[in-house]
Parts: structure tokens; sequence; C-alpha cells
């Protein structure tokens, strides 16, 4: 740490506040490869519910259409070379336990992708705000702080010229009453 003059009073280093383990080696970039792949998995997500049109059930719904197609495929082979067939349970649902188990989902599917939003939001915002103030850590304090005591002056100012001769006024209209 190079200047003395810290934000919040701190003393210790970025990577000691968010606990200096593997989780402040991965969001400070000090991990980049696992950083990296977190990103990856994040941006591919994104990529998959909100650029390509996929919603969560035709991604399930593709995802079944090639489990079937891997089945037949093995069925088939299996009658081919004499080897015993996949094992497939005999499954009957009835329509109302389908609705039912139907409208469960629905809300609870609906519930995650609500949440799906922040957490890729919080994902991004959380590997990229604190890597960038520890490489510039010098320059943030040195403006926040500038920024801080221009406020103080403005506030100082402010306080003088406006709200003291308010006062004034106020206590003067209270005298005449």
């Amino acid at each position: 740490m190079g200047s003395p003059e810290r934000l919040f009073g701190r003393k210790r280093t970025l990577h000691e506040i968010l606990g200096g383990g593997l989780v402040a080696d991965v969001i400070l970039w000090r991990q980049k490869d696992v950083t990296m792949r977190i990103m990856l998995v994040a941006l591919a997500a994104w990529v998959v519910f909100e650029k390509s049109g996929y919603t969560l059930l035709s991604l399930v719904s593709s995802v079944l259409l090639l489990l079937f197609v891997v089945l037949f495929l093995w069925a088939k082979s299996a009658a081919i070379l004499n080897r015993p067939a996949p094992p497939l349970p005999e499954l009957q649902l009835s329509e109302e336990m389908v609705n039912e188990a139907a409208a469960i989902i629905r809300t609870r599917v609906n519930a995650l992708l609500l949440v799906s939003l922040d957490i890729s939001l919080g994902l991004v915002i959380v590997l990229t705000i604190p890597a960038f103030y520890e490489r510039c850590e010098d320059y943030v304090d040195k403006y926040v702080m500038m920024g801080y005591r221009r406020l103080l002056q403005l506030y100082v100012k402010l306080d003088e010229e406006y709200v003291n001769r308010f006062q004034h006024l106020v206590l003067e209209k209270k005298k005449l009453s």
C-alpha cells in the first residue's frame, strides 16, 4: 500500500478483507483460470438463454429428445448385435398427476429464472469491481478522498450560506409572531 490515506481508514489489504483464501483469489483474479471458467460459464448461460432465444423448457426438451435418440439407437443396435436392450421401465402417469407436477415445476422454474438474473449480474460485479479496485486502489482512494473533501467543503458552504440564513429567518418570524 503506497499511500498512507485509505478509504474508510482501513489498515488491511483488499485480499485480507475478502478472507485471504481461494474465494478472494478468484474474486481478485489471482486464480485466473478458475475465474475465467466461471465467467465463461456465466457467459454461455447468458448466450443460451438470452441471445439464442432458448428457454429453459426448450433446452430441457432438446436434452430429452437427445436422450430418446440415444436410447432408440441403443435398442436398435442391441437387436442387430444380439445384445440385451436397454432397460426401460413401464411408465403410466395420470393426467391429473402430470398437471399437478407441471404447475409445481412451472412456479419453481419461474422463481429460479427471476433469481438467476440477479445472480449473474452479481457474479459479474463481484468478479470485476474488486479486481479493478485492487489494481488501481491508490488512484481510486486518492480521487474518492479528494471528492469527499470537496463535498465536505460544499456542505459547509451551503450550510453557512443557506441553512443558517433560513434558520435565522425562521427565528425572526417566530419572534415577530
